[in-house]
């Protein structure tokens, strides 16, 4: 039985610049708070189904967006100034990754988004660690995403909307909030035409590793962003 570790514990991953394509690093071990959080500082993340063991990535390039770079289209900023939808943070979490993992995806039988990956990532909201974005539309939850904040990085883990969007308003909200707390990168993972519209951008793994080593050094944020206000009707 691999041992649960707390957040204030620490765990030595193989160093992913060995990983080879598709970039795996390691398999097995547990959704503990200590494995988690010590697998995104050393620029690691979970995702495996339901009949594979836990897998531990680290592709190569890495797939981020700088929130000098964020890309809204015309058509979304006319969205945006109608107001057509109120963005909130940390005030359904629970209810977003779970609206996430019931998303039906292209392609994909089942979701990668498990019952204890749901329970884990919960914990760690818990702990003021992941944290969500909220589109609501006429006091309806429509779109959303959840991920990881450390030093001045957050890291993305998936998003879902029941409106045209709904997913991208969230986003731009919390891209343009993140910033204004001085978070310099957002780590995307893995390519999708959703966020590459968005202005997210491969990048190689060695520089992201580098990049990601000084963001984890500086400040992190507050553990809880439920009283953040966002404006994205001001585009």
């Amino acid at each position: 039985m691999f041992p649960y570790l707390s957040a204030d514990d620490s765990f030595q991953f193989p160093d992913p610049r060995e990983a080879e394509p598709p970039g795996i690093v390691a398999s097995g071990g547990n959704l503990s708070p200590g494995m988690l959080v010590s697998a995104y500082r050393q620029g690691i993340f979970p995702w495996f189904s339901d009949e594979d063991p836990i897998l531990w990535w680290s592709p190569d390039p890495r797939f981020v967006l700088y929130p000098e770079g964020l890309h809204v289209s015309k058509s979304m900023r006319r969205v945006l100034k109608r107001g057509v939808f109120t963005i909130t943070f940390d005030t359904a979490f629970d209810r977003v990754i779970t609206e996430c993992a019931a998303r039906e995806r292209p392609g994909q039988d089942g979701t990668w988004i498990t019952r204890d990956m749901r329970d884990a990532y919960s914990v760690l909201h818990r702990l003021g660690i992941a944290h969500s974005a909220e589109a609501w539309q006429e006091g309806r939850l429509v779109g959303g995403l959840y991920g990881l904040s450390l030093g001045k990085i957050f890291f993305g883990e998936s998003m879902f909307a029941h409106s045209p969007n709904a997913s991208k308003a969230a986003f731009i909200g919390l891209v343009r909030t993140l910033s204004l707390q001085g978070v310099k990168l957002i780590d995307c993972q893995v390519y999708t035409h959703h966020l590459s519209s968005l202005g997210a951008e491969d990048i190689p793994r060695s520089r992201y590793l580098e990049e990601l080593s000084v963001l984890l050094d500086e400040p992190g944020l507050p553990s809880s962003w439920s009283s953040w206000s966002c404006t994205v009707g001001k585009y």
